[in-house]
């Protein structure tokens, strides 16, 4: 008596309850054997791209952003199909990566939303001055100001003055309380040109290019930002005389964000990881952190705890994927795993494990599942709980799979996989069960679970889909079937099995047909079909013939519970 269905099981030898082949079954009613429940269709964008949870589902569509139904010209780099973007939350904001875009998605009062670049850049087209200044942009030309190599004479309390014996020079003021002169600690150039401070705010670190005076080479570097106009930028800096460069001699102002293979947010930063050529066409194999706070800013380096972060690693191979698990950021090779450790950057700590990392093309197989990271590594499907990976994917067979994606919802993991022959098959892994099961030929190009509903987007038809039916409801019942393992190749004696009892429900309109294969002869024949008519359970007499052993298809379209399978065996002759 088979009263207890366990699942998929694609190896050669199974449980009794366990099943070689399977489309759209679920642990939903374990052990009782049943289809999956309808899907439903959430919208029919013409190019989704990706796809976010914030107050409501947000998916990108060709190069617009759309939250609320609200649709966001956000000027995206689009193709006609795959063209993937990542969507990244932090606090209020979406960061659209490969094109380095955010949208605020607080709407304004008139209901539209802000969105803007995450980098700028301003090359000037008139001419450019750089002039002493005090951090609120006030020109030291207003103020009691001394150049030369020795101190004046008779100074008056509070004057300045330019000392020009030292290499760079220095700024002094004179204080009567200790009559002294005291060097003022930080000094700053205000950079003026048309338009030059616009994209920029006070705390950017920006990079300057272009400029060509000798005193100010120094300025051809990454610098912060302390004080912005729209006309002008203030940095760090000393300057003796006001000093201007023609408009024809361009300085170029950038902020940059770093090439990155994979994004993430972790502690209110963001995190990206990079095994190729930078911004600069330089080769890098490092991770990187934002300002803390400030998704825009990447190169602001003061020494502080607000810092960006950079730093370079040893081992060697492509990243393959990233996430934040447990509040630590992760960072995925096929060999490996780095884990960062530490809250800001003086204490930040990488620690590499050697173990089965993400498959290549497999990043989006990493999902969260209460508190356990499972994802796709090159010959498994893994679970991590903090401590090394464990495999969890041995019912899937010897079947190679690749280019898996996945997501979660309750107790279950989704992962949409491509196999050898390039046929999609999307399974579902119940972690509370330990069971697998197979529903179709789904391939998602990404998952998003938002408020309670699992969507994907259907690489078929271009569509947004909910796994729980939300939205439009298909229409026609759910297909489904299941092919047991061999029965009889475990029966000694020449026993057989002379009669097959199951008992199950139908609804009405559902319909659920047997076939058997004797003796792994390919041949399908019908043994037995049964229209639901009313809401009643009945037992389903089967007689196969007399055979070595055979195997058992059931094949249903609709509601139908299956709750048990009796086996009877009778003693065989040795012919």
């Amino acid at each position: 008596m088979i009263e207890r269905f366990g699942g998929y099981n694609h190896n050669l030898r199974i449980g009794d309850g366990e099943f070689y082949e399977m489309t759209n079954l679920t642990s939903d009613d374990y052990p009782i054997l049943s289809p999956r429940s309808k899907r439903g269709v959430y919208a029919s964008p013409e190019n989704p791209q990706g796809l976010i949870s914030k107050d409501s589902l947000c998916y990108v569509d060709g190069s617009d952003f759309v939250i609320n139904e609200y649709r966001i010209d956000a000027k995206l780099s689009t193709a006609a199909k795959d063209c993937p973007k990542t969507l990244v939350s932090m606090g209020g904001y979406v960061i659209i990566m490969p094109d380095k875009v955010w949208v605020n998605t607080t709407p304004k009062s008139d209901g539209s939303y802000e969105f803007d670049n995450i980098e700028a850049t301003v090359t000037t087209k008139t001419s450019t001055t750089f002039t002493h200044c005090k951090l609120d942009g006030t020109d030291y030309s207003q103020e009691n100001i001394t150049y030369g190599t020795t101190a004046p004479e008779d100074p008056e309390n509070l004057d300045y003055w330019i000392d020009m014996s030292t290499v760079p020079h220095t700024l002094k003021q004179y204080s009567d309380k200790s009559a002294m002169w005291v060097a003022v600690a930080t000094t700053y150039i205000k950079i003026s040109a048309t338009g030059i401070g616009t994209p920029f705010a006070v705390g950017d670190g920006v990079r300057i290019s272009g400029v060509e005076i000798d005193e100010l080479a120094d300025l051809n570097n990454t610098m912060i930002i302390q004080g912005r106009d729209d006309n002008y930028i203030i940095v760090i800096g000393i300057i003796d005389q006001v000093k201007t460069q023609a408009a024809a001699s361009p300085i170029t102002i950038k902020r940059q964000m770093p090439n990155m293979d994979f994004i993430i947010e972790s502690e209110n930063r963001l995190w990206g990881c990079r095994y190729g050529l930078s911004v600069d066409g330089e080769f890098v194999n490092e991770i990187y952190a934002s300002k803390l706070g400030d998704f825009k800013n990447w190169y602001s380096f003061e020494g502080i705890s607000t810092d960006s972060y950079a730093a370079s690693l040893g081992t060697d191979g492509q990243f393959t994927g990233a996430i934040t698990h447990l509040g630590y950021p992760l960072f995925f090779k096929e060999t490996c795993m780095h884990k960062v450790y530490g809250n800001y950057p003086a204490n930040y700590h990488i620690q590499t494990t050697n173990c089965r990392g993400v498959q290549k093309g497999s990043e989006k197989s990493l999902a969260i599942v209460n508190e356990v990271l499972y994802y796709k590594a090159r010959s498994a499907i893994c679970s991590f709980d903090g401590s090394l990976p464990a495999e969890i994917s041995s019912a899937l067979g010897d079947v190679p799979y690749g280019k898996a994606v996945a997501g979660t919802i309750g107790n279950k993991y989704y992962v949409s996989m491509q196999d050898a022959n390039e046929q999609y098959n999307l399974f579902v892994y119940d972690t509370l069960k330990g069971m697998w099961h197979r529903e179709d030929n789904t391939r998602a190009v990404e998952f998003c679970n938002c408020r309670g509903e699992l969507y994907y987007i259907d690489y078929a038809d271009n569509q947004i889909k909910t796994v729980k039916g939300t939205g439009i409801t298909d229409a026609s019942p759910v297909k489904w079937e299941a092919v047991t393992g061999v029965i009889g190749t475990d029966s000694p004696d020449k026993k057989y099995i002379s009669r097959l009892d199951v008992r199950m429900k139908l609804t009405h309109g559902a319909r659920v047909y047997f076939y058997v294969q004797y003796d792994s002869t390919g041949e399908w024949v019908q043994l037995y079909a049964m229209d639901g008519i009313t809401l009643k359970s009945f037992s389903v007499p089967i007689r196969p013939k007399r055979s070595d052993h055979f195997r058992l298809k059931i094949v249903g379209e609709g509601e139908a519970k299956i709750y048990s399978i009796c086996k009877t065996i009778e003693q065989g002759s040795d012919l």
